[in-house]
């Protein structure tokens, strides 16, 4: 979409008063995406949540749900799963592999528990190494059956040359795209599994995401819902649905898909090159008075250091309306610098910290 960057962060009447800088955990909704959830809701309200038209026009915005999805990575619809979350995703493939305990799966000391979540309730043996390329390879065995990683890590901003390591290696991977997809361009060329957050750098509504799967067949379906099925016998047997939107464990709401489309039609075409420029400016400045993070390939996460409780100052900056968040156990605070984000809002940043 072709627009001005002062007519882009007015699809924002949040960011008037209030310096937003955590997309990282829930992006700034627009003006489009508002709208779109309140008339849906108001939809239901007075027309009601009945009816066959109700039900087929809900079916099909999934379908353009998936199709919008997978256009943004570089995926085919049919290799879209709808999710809640990203974790919800993580879940879908760990379990459907079926994984035995003399397996393997690779990941880092630094991903989240929406990833470690899924390993940990795995059979397999989870090899734990520092997230750097070497030490990834390094891990790699016979036995290693999946790498599971972050595509950009929630705690530095680094990122992960997640295709490289496929390519390597020869193992599968599970990539947790939540910090990448929606922030810095993302295709899943290359790539077995991948993650998608709805309500982070994309700006939609709350638990959106999906799953992208190169190839549903050879994933188990482990937790049948509804979506699951294209058929099924009195005794729960099943003929799957077509590719993966078998894994679809929830429902959503007309309003949630509505929003989600509404806020993939809002990004500017310039929306990596602004957020990768104004990411590197907030180092900069940081830099000058504190330690900064500064991984050598990195996206739009700025992590750093300054004096007293992180979580204490977190709570300091949000009385003076500058959002960030800080990382647990590391003393970390982070600023997600989105496409949105405006020179003034560093500064606010800056003269808010002690």
């Amino acid at each position: 979409m072709d627009m001005t960057f002062e007519e882009a962060r007015a699809q924002f009447p949040l960011l008037e008063r209030v310096a937003y800088l955590n997309a990282g955990t829930f992006g700034p909704l627009p003006r489009a995406v508002h709208d779109a959830v309140v008339a849906s809701v108001e939809h239901d309200f007075t027309d009601g949540r009945s009816g066959l038209p109700y039900f087929e026009e809900t079916m099909e915005l999934r379908a353009e749900a998936r199709e919008a999805l997978a256009a943004l990575v570089g995926a085919e619809p049919l290799q879209v799963a709808l999710t809640a979350s990203t974790t919800d995703a993580c879940n879908v493939v760990v379990a459907g592999l079926g994984l035995a305990a003399e397996d393997e799966i690779v990941t880092t000391s630094a991903e989240h528990f929406g990833l470690l979540g899924a390993l940990s309730a795995s059979p397999a043996r989870v090899v734990v190494v520092d997230p750097e390329p070497d030490a990834i390879r390094a891990a790699v065995t016979p036995r290693t059956r999946l790498l599971a990683l972050s595509q950009v890590l929630w705690t530095t901003g680094l990122v992960l040359p997640v295709r490289a390591l496929r390519e390597e290696t020869g193992v599968p991977v599970l990539v947790d795209g939540a910090q990448s997809v929606g922030a810095i361009p993302v295709s899943f060329e290359g790539l077995d599994f991948l993650t998608i957050s709805g309500q982070k750098w994309l700006c939609g509504p709350d638990s959106t995401g999906a799953l992208v799967v190169a190839d549903p067949e050879r994933l188990q379906v482990t937790s049948p819902s509804y979506f699951s099925q294209a058929s099924y016998e009195l005794d729960g047997s099943f003929e799957p649905r077509p590719g993966a939107a078998r894994f679809e464990p929830n429902w959503w709401s007309g309003a949630s898909l509505r929003g989600l489309l509404a806020a993939l039609g809002v990004r500017p075409d310039w929306a990596f090159d602004h957020a990768a420029a104004v990411a590197e400016h907030c180092r900069a400045l940081l830099a000058q008075r504190f330690e900064v993070e500064t991984p050598p390939e990195r996206a739009t996460l700025v992590a750093f250091r300054a004096p007293g409780d992180a979580a204490e100052l977190v709570a300091q900056l949000y009385e003076r309306d500058v959002h960030v968040r800080e990382i647990p156990k590391t003393g970390l605070l982070r600023v997600s610098c989105g496409w949105w984000t405006s020179d003034g809002d560093l500064e606010r940043l800056l003269a808010a910290l002690p």
